[in-house]
């Protein structure tokens, strides 16, 4: 009974519909539209739902007049077919009805379309540029992509089971009241015009604070999750006060906003339950008055009052159902500002793959700023012949790892161009590109999984074999045996925690030259791979990078002179130009920025890290 409706939607499908509009209404039927026939099956059920209702009243109310009328001798050989007629609506009609709405809501509703939204929001959001998750906080934008979903999921279930439920019933008991005489319609429609009215005045105040309480709680569990995920830094510079004042101030604006969202919601009830009182007590009294008067029979009587009952407690449940239709659109709201993105950086309509046949690199007079008035890459112009390995020196911030960024497509040049082996790169496909590049940097983040699958990363569906030799490459091997994690495993199964986090910078680096070895891409970039290894370790892995099979390009970037001892040419960058590049020994020959950093090393007494402020005192 439950698989064939839980199989209805596939929450994981290829998403196909665009990209998330940035209006309210239009996001929600962004996602609606593809469960569409589900959310109108729901629809026509709760209409069926809600007329069966209203009609138990209306039954009892006729039990009670038949009663009234036959007595008791004669009840069930004069009503058998009416008795028949209600115990079909009540044993088998509405149990069927209510069983097949939550058949729709829960088994083929609930979780798949939930995870629907989650799922195609996370696909869109993972290829927003990397500026995206630069800005803001990790643990916010998963929150939005997570909590979305389900907030989408209650606020239509709810719109369309209980707010429309509410419609129709009250619509068919002001049928049936009136039907038995117009005048107890009347306290009931008067009811529904007041009820308009109160949801009319709270529901903007509602929104309006429910979508101040999401962004409060985005904001706090952004603040939580920063502490977390940066605990080792927490340690090492213990300002736990400074910090808990920080979630404090995030944790007191979210419950100030709570608070504001529930007075709106305590007085929306108390109004209702005033409102309630009077329209129960006025049905009470026009029946019993009509009824003593010959107006309507003891069965009219039966029939009002537990339809007037019924109608105040559902209404109470709306009003609670209605605030929380309005915290979820607010989360929703919320959501859409990370979700509704257009893509800034996206594949050009048709194009092709790269297809990297020799590897040369051309830099044709980029220019770049992340604030366009301040450029970081001025007027660059570069070219890496195929084979060719080329060193990137120079101070920190002079424009060498955002040189390496723009290459591989992570931001787009504002002017100039980028071209491998004579191809524009703005005219390939981005996955194309980046498999044609090997990265590894300073600042390794390794995946919450085991080693194996972190080196098996660079590419999917490697042998044993091939990891372990890209392994014993990066000198990683021997290490790797060592390891053990906290459930026990061992080897290339142990895992490495969040970022690496139980590694060592070094041994992070050394995982993660594996697994640039391992995806065997055309070019080779090293941004301070090696930075945290000691020389013996750095020397061996730069060897066995030098006698990978077929001639790779490689960018190498670094601080270290015996990083770049190894390449063929060296390009200075200051200040976000190259000033001079060449050999060794032409370099040295020209006798400026790279000649005032070798003396610098030699006047330091060997090879050494090198101080930035030194690189202005010759010109």
């Amino acid at each position: 009974m439950f698989a064939p409706f839980e199989r209805i939607i596939d929450p994981t499908k290829t998403p196909g519909t665009g990209i998330p509009p940035a209006s309210i209404a239009n996001f929600y039927w962004h996602f609606a539209r593809q469960a569409r026939c589900l959310f109108i099956s729901l629809f026509v059920v709760g209409f069926a739902v809600a007329v069966l209702d209203s009609l138990i009243p209306a039954l009892i109310g006729r039990v009670v007049a038949l009663a009234a009328e036959a007595g008791p001798t004669l009840l069930y050989p004069s009503t058998s077919w009416d008795l028949l007629g209600m115990a079909l609506v009540l044993l088998v009609l509405r149990p069927a009805a209510v069983t097949l709405q939550n058949l729709i809501m829960y088994q083929a509703i609930n979780a798949n379309v939930m995870n629907l939204i989650r799922w195609q929001s996370h696909t869109h959001v993972d290829r927003q540029p990397l500026a995206l998750f630069q800005s803001d906080f990790a643990g916010r934008i998963a929150t939005h992509v997570i909590q979305t979903g389900p907030a989408m999921r209650e606020s239509l279930v709810a719109l369309i089971t209980v707010v429309w439920y509410i419609l129709v019933y009250g619509v068919s008991a002001l049928v049936l009241l009136a039907t038995a005489n117009p005048w107890l319609s009347l306290p009931l429609f008067l009811w529904f015009v007041v009820y308009v009215i109160l949801l009319r005045i709270f529901i903007p105040r509602l929104l309006a604070r429910s979508e101040d309480r999401s962004r409060a709680r985005s904001v706090l569990t952004g603040c939580v999750v920063d502490r977390y995920a940066n605990m080792l830094t927490a340690k090492l510079f213990p300002r736990m006060k400074a910090d808990d004042h920080r979630v404090r101030a995030a944790l007191q604006s979210d419950t100030s906003t709570s608070h504001a969202l529930l007075r709106v919601h305590t007085v929306l009830l108390l109004c209702l339950t005033m409102l309630n009182a009077l329209m129960t007590v006025t049905i009470a009294a026009i029946s019993t008055l009509l009824c003593a008067t010959g107006h309507i029979g003891v069965g009219a009587v039966a029939m009002a009052l537990p339809l007037a009952w019924q109608i105040a407690n559902i209404s109470g449940s709306i009003a609670s159902q209605v605030t929380h239709i309005f915290e979820n659109v607010g989360i929703v709201q919320e959501g859409m500002r990370t979700i509704a993105r257009s893509a800034e950086a996206t594949d050009r309509p048709g194009v092709a793959g790269l297809v990297v046949s020799r590897g040369e690199i051309r830099f044709e007079d980029v220019q770049f700023g992340y604030d366009r008035d301040e450029p970081v890459i001025d007027h660059v112009s570069l070219t890496v012949r195929a084979g060719e390995k080329v060193g990137l020196i120079g101070p920190s911030g002079s424009g060498k790892s955002t040189l390496v960024h723009l290459l591989l497509r992570l931001y787009s040049p504002q002017a100039g161009r980028i071209l491998i082996d004579g191809h524009d790169i703005a005219g390939v496909t981005e996955a194309s590109l980046r498999e044609a590049i090997s990265l590894a940097t300073q600042d390794t983040s390794l995946l919450h999984r085991s080693i194996r699958d972190n080196i098996a990363y660079g590419r999917p569906g490697a042998s044993e074999e091939e990891i372990v030799a890209a392994a014993k490459l990066a000198a990683a091997h021997e290490l790797i045996l060592t390891l053990k994690d906290w459930e026990g495993r061992r080897g290339y199964d142990a895992h490495v925690g969040e970022r690496g986090v139980t590694l060592s910078g070094g041994q992070r680096q050394q995982i993660a030259i594996a697994r640039v070895i391992l995806k065997g891409a055309p070019i080779l970039v090293l941004d301070e791979a090696t930075s945290a290894l000691d020389r013996d370790v750095e020397a061996m892995i730069q060897a066995n990078l030098a006698n990978l099979p077929g001639r790779k390009t490689v960018i190498t970037i670094a601080h270290r002179l015996p990083t770049i001892a190894h390449v063929d040419r060296i390009a200075v960058m200051r200040q976000g130009h190259i000033v001079e590049q060449g050999t060794h020994d032409d370099l040295l020959r020209l006798n400026r920025y790279y000649g005032a950093l070798i003396r610098q090393t030699s006047d330091l007494g060997g090879n050494r890290s090198v101080s930035t402020r030194k690189w202005r005192l010759v010109d």
